[in-house]
């Protein structure tokens, strides 16, 4: 029996380490620069228009929402990284609570990090990877926008991805586009078989 990823309802939006969900549930963990289209890709993945908010203004999950799906495994949306117009304090703040979710072992079923498509992964992905990589659970690397690059450029920039990352072969590599829809079945049956 598939999971019905058309079925989806926002839960809670944790600001602090003690509101993380516990229940045994699944955890697929989304995060990815803030300008990267992470709501987009959710949004794509269940096929609603603004069901994640897609902000006008880049870092605007500035906690760790849960959306139950099916009843069975949740999308945890984590707060984007990286967006320079917050204030320090806020995000370090960010970052303990990022830095406390991945700590706690058995959070993470598994990891989806989205990068652009266009462009090498930045430090900060890099160490976003790491924190996966850390973590244990399986990790599928999104390379959105793929919309905006020219055939010949697709081959050439998942490699650069794949390399700047440092990806075991255990990791998959999907290239996809929220735009266009490209990538979705290939993620969500990823999604479903490591769920």
């Amino acid at each position: 029996m598939g999971i019905n990823f058309n079925k989806a309802e926002f839960i809670l939006s944790a600001v602090q380490p003690g509101a993380f969900l516990r229940d045994g549930r699944p955890q697929v963990a989304f995060a990815g620069r803030s300008n990267v289209g992470k709501s987009s890709v959710i949004n794509r993945l269940l096929n609603r228009k603004n069901f994640a908010r897609v902000g006008a203004t880049p870092g605007k999950t500035t906690q760790v929402n849960y959306f139950l799906i099916d009843g069975r495994i949740y999308f945890t949306d984590l707060p984007g990284y990286g967006y320079a117009k917050v204030s320090k304090e806020e995000r370090d703040r960010w970052g303990r609570l990022m830095e406390n979710y991945f700590q706690e072992q058995g959070l993470i079923t598994l990891g989806v990090l989205i990068v652009d498509a266009r462009h090498k992964p930045t430090a900060d992905d890099v160490t976003m990877c790491t924190w996966f990589k850390e973590s244990g659970c399986p990790l599928i690397v999104v390379a959105n926008k793929l919309d905006k690059l020219k055939k010949n450029e697709i081959e050439p920039n998942l490699q650069r991805i794949w390399d700047t990352l440092e990806l075991p072969d255990t990791a998959a590599l999907i290239p996809f586009s929220a735009e266009k829809g490209i990538g979705k079945t290939e993620l969500l049956s990823a999604i479903e078989q490591l769920c």
